[in-house]
């Protein structure tokens, strides 16, 4: 596969953000926070009747989104952060876009950024990955 700067990573789309896996990853993280099963307690804090949705699951869009497209081994570095919550219903999508590409150890490496699109609102998450380019 060639891969060039500017090039867009393909999108990753998750059209609702169901809260029954948020409260089946509480129950696996063993979390007890409130705010990813009890909409009471979300709608109190002024965000609104709709669960919150754990880190780790917007995590895995953009790790789905690197892996559809280079594959399961490629991701080499990621960092992400977290400036919004995604909630329970929002239609969000990955997206990415490579930066640079670079050879390390004989392995062609791709720098990209990475964010995850909501309508209506600045990226929940954002950051950077290096994926090894396969062919």
């Amino acid at each position: 596969m060639t891969v060039s700067v500017g090039d867009d990573i393909p999108e990753w789309r998750m059209e609702s953000v169901q809260p029954e896996r948020m409260r089946t990853m509480a129950a696996i993280l063993r979390d007890p926070n409130p705010v990813h099963w009890d909409k009471a307690v979300v709608d109190e804090m002024g965000h609104g009747a709709r669960t919150v949705n754990q880190g780790p699951l917007g995590l895995s869009y953009m790790v789905n989104m690197l892996h559809e497209w280079m594959g399961p081994t490629c991701i080499r570095r990621i960092v992400m952060r977290f400036p919004q919550f995604v909630m329970s219903g929002d239609r969000v999508i990955a997206m990415g876009k490579v930066t640079a590409i670079r050879s390390e150890a004989g392995v062609q490496l791709a720098d990209c950024d990475i964010w995850l699109e909501r309508e209506g609102s600045d990226p929940p998450l954002e950051g950077f990955a290096t994926v090894s380019v396969t062919d």
